[in-house]
């Protein structure tokens, strides 16, 4: 093994310039792959921050039911054409059971009811449409935690004055109103009501910030003319929120409501989201896989230069395993050196990018360093160094040296 060692260690240093070339092609192949993953998981770190300010991991809620076929009659048939919704109030019966039931579940860290109220924004002629969240303070912003976006105002203030409601930053700039100002909101069933601004968000999400309002539960419950026992949603957040839609399979089975995990209540975000795993994947491997071809050909082509000395051993009693060593150990020594300045030009790369502010609730630009992808980069850059010097080996340890000899 010393004696193989030593071969493969003449043959780098006499081809400098290849091995050079070698190791460039690995360093910016592996630098390029940890880079662009860890990229990809601190875009899905801030999008999925960014969905999870105005939605829980699963939401439960009474469906729409549509109108059914009815009993078929001897000789007779009855048939609905045009199938509709079946009128019906769409609230959760006994919700403090529901919401017991769903907190017993071993994954379920938070529960929260909602009663969502569409409504007018009024301010002088100025009127805006609107949805204002009913929430019980402290439970909402335990699980979106919407202090962490409050731009003006302490949004637990809300929950010491009935009267108060936190807007988005859009409706407080279309309807002019600045903190402690009053705003009228008149529901979608006539009930007009003033509240005083308590405080003001902004999510960097434009039609949530034009739109959207939280008040008490209670004061929702009366602009819909409804009881305290009118609760239009319960919202669950999950240890794991990438389980959340087999749990709400389960929740949905065990409450009988519909149960909508996050991914399925955003089926475009989560489709755009998996279009950019796979380009950056694929682009990152075609770099790994080119890099490791670099070094097939380099190797490839000191076989062929080093024919000779080849036969020459072969003929002093080498065996086809000691010239399969001495090719792999070439390429594997170049493969380290290229992973090691790989792992050093990657985490340079992440630093100074982590050090880009870009303003707004992003900050800072998105991208940390991910051990698993270090680990895996080094894992599959090592795994094409290998195989890109074994495949040349083996045909270096087949060479006949009496065939080279007489010519």
């Amino acid at each position: 093994m010393n004696i193989n060692s030593g071969i493969a260690k003449t043959y780098i240093l006499s081809n400098r310039k290849l091995t050079a070339v070698g190791i460039l092609g690995v360093l910016l192949g592996m630098s390029v792959y940890i880079f662009m993953n860890s990229l990809l998981v601190g875009f899905d770190k801030s999008s999925n921050k960014s969905i999870f300010r105005v939605n829980s991991h699963i939401t439960v809620y009474k469906d729409d039911e549509i109108s059914k076929e009815l009993p078929k009659e001897k000789n007779k048939f009855f048939l609905i054409v045009n199938p509709t919704v079946v009128p019906n109030q769409n609230t959760i019966e006994n919700p403090q059971l529901v919401m017991k039931t769903i907190s017993q579940h071993s994954d379920v860290v938070e529960v929260s009811p909602q009663v969502m109220s569409s409504v007018f924004y009024n301010n002088g002629r100025t009127q805006i449409p609107g949805n204002a969240f009913g929430v019980v303070p402290e439970e909402a912003n335990r699980m979106y935690h919407i202090e962490s976006f409050m731009v003006e105002g302490d949004f637990n203030r809300l929950a010491s004055n009935p009267n108060g409601i936190i807007i988005g930053s859009g409706i407080a700039e279309k309807m002019n109103v600045f903190l402690n100002d009053n705003i009228n909101i008149t529901s979608s069933k006539g009930v007009n009501r003033t509240f005083k601004v308590m405080g003001i968000f902004k999510t960097n999400n434009s039609v949530v910030d034009k739109s959207k309002s939280y008040v008490n539960i209670a004061a929702s419950q009366q602009m819909l003319k409804e009881g305290n026992a009118y609760i239009t949603e319960i919202h669950v957040n999950v240890k794991d929120q990438e389980k959340a839609e087999d749990i709400a399979a389960q929740l949905s089975k065990i409450t009988g409501y519909k149960a909508e995990g996050w991914k399925s209540a955003n089926e475009t975000f989560m489709a755009a989201n998996k279009m950019r795993k796979i380009i950056i994947t694929f682009v990152s491997l075609t770099i790994l896989l080119i890099a490791g071809f670099g070094i097939y050909n380099i190797l490839n082509m000191t076989v062929s230069q080093k024919i000779n000395d080849i036969a020459i051993l072969k003929a002093m009693g080498f065996k086809g395993k000691d010239v399969v060593r001495i090719f792999v150990t070439q390429a594997v020594s170049i493969g380290v050196i290229g992973v090691m300045g790989g792992v050093l030009m990657s985490t340079i790369m992440i630093t100074l990018l982590k050090k880009v502010y870009l303003g707004g609730d992003i900050g800072y630009f998105p991208i940390d360093y991910e051990p698993t992808k270090y680990a895996q980069g080094i894992f599959i850059g090592l795994f094409i160094t290998f195989f890109a010097g074994y495949i040349p080996a083996k045909k270096a340890a087949k060479v006949d040296p009496v065939e080279i000899f007489r010519k």
